[in-house]
């Protein structure tokens, strides 16, 4: 996998962490630099930091900078595998239960905010649904349009629902476009999912876009694309919140009853009200449980303490192959023993049925 694959691709935020004390009671942070939706939450953690009086580096050729700092050919997976601290960005209102180790710490959802007033105009068109209320509808940052052909369908489908639509689109404009949906190259998207007359959330499944509607409490129609998408997504089906969809195969009737579900069926609204909770009843925000533990690595320079021992063994001690192996030894020493002895016992029973017979 090469190195844009693991940025892409990475199911959690990872702080490798090289800190090194100088004089003062503040450290220095190695900050790996991400892409994306990635670095907005990295960013979140490194500002909160700075504030602190953390000194922060950036260097991007990772593998040089690691062997001439350790003197020896090395590489960042060798350095991400020797990290002594992991910080997973998800939480309960997302995971399945699950056992985790002392060097891990969830902080899923440390970027969510409460929501800030939306533009002017935006919050007329806004305010013009009514009752009704609004869809917010994007598919992230990396992926601002579709074919034409899909384009179409979904905007013919969203013509046919009561409410207004923001969609986050930068492509040509749909010529089934009805007069409920507007089109923008950006949106505020934390504001929407957090205005009061935001019913549903149409989503790619993005690690952010998903907690914002969890702690907003917005129910979901999810359109995975790749990678953790749509594994975020049957998480959140898996909690009665949303609805998966494929966006390659769905038909316009498929899409337009998905959402009428999720906007119609209350239980969607109250499962969703409900991560919500469990996302907001925390004894210490995720942020700043995040800014622990790094300073706390800091402070007791690296925590091989709350590390396994497991990173030590080789794969075969690791997967107890030895002990298999010693085992499967003792069977078989012990198989050939008794067999020895048996084939031994017969013969001379053999030999002394012979000597009666001649006697």
């Amino acid at each position: 996998m090469n190195m844009m694959a693991v940025k892409r691709l990475l199911l959690l935020l990872l702080l490798q962490l090289t800190c090194y004390f100088s004089s003062g009671s503040c450290g220095k942070v190695l900050v790996w630099p991400v892409e994306y939706s990635h670095w907005m939450n990295m960013k979140i953690i490194l500002d909160e930091l700075v504030m602190r009086g953390h000194e922060m580096l950036n260097e991007k050729k990772w593998d040089q900078f690691y062997s001439e700092v350790l003197g020896r050919p090395t590489t960042l997976l060798e350095t991400m595998g020797k990290a002594e601290f992991w910080l997973f960005r998800s939480y309960w209102d997302f995971e399945y239960p699950c056992p985790l180790l002392p060097n891990v710490e969830f902080i899923g959802g440390l970027h969510c905010k409460p929501a800030k007033p939306l533009p002017k105009e935006m919050e007329e068109f806004v305010q013009s649904s009514g009752e009704n209320g609004i869809v917010v509808f994007t598919l992230g940052s990396m992926v601002t349009n579709v074919t034409e052909e899909r384009a179409n369908m979904i905007a013919s489908a969203l013509a046919q629902i009561p409410q207004k639509v923001l969609w986050r689109y930068d492509g040509k404009k749909p010529d089934t476009l009805g007069p409920n949906t507007r089109l923008y190259k950006w949106v505020p998207q934390n504001d929407l999912l957090g205005h009061p007359k935001t019913k549903a959330f149409i989503t790619h499944g993005g690690t952010n876009g998903i907690y914002e509607a969890i702690y907003h409490g917005v129910p979901m129609v999810g359109l995975p694309l790749f990678a953790e998408q749509p594994d975020n997504i049957n998480r959140v089906k898996a909690k009665g919140a949303a609805v998966r969809l494929n966006l390659e195969t769905m038909s316009k009737t498929d899409f337009l009853n998905a959402l009428k579900q999720v906007i119609n069926n209350p239980s969607y609204k109250r499962n969703a009200m409900w991560l919500s909770t469990i996302q907001r009843d925390q004894p210490m925000k995720p942020l700043d449980r995040a800014v622990f533990w790094i300073e706390f690595v800091m402070r007791h320079k690296g925590a091989k303490y709350l590390r396994p021992a497991a990173h030590k063994l080789t794969w075969f001690q690791y997967h107890s192959l030895d002990v298999i192996g010693f085992l499967l030894a003792c069977v078989a020493t012990a198989v050939f023993v008794i067999t020895k002895c048996f084939l031994f016992c017969c013969r001379k029973f053999a030999e002394t049925g012979k000597k009666r017979k001649r006697e």
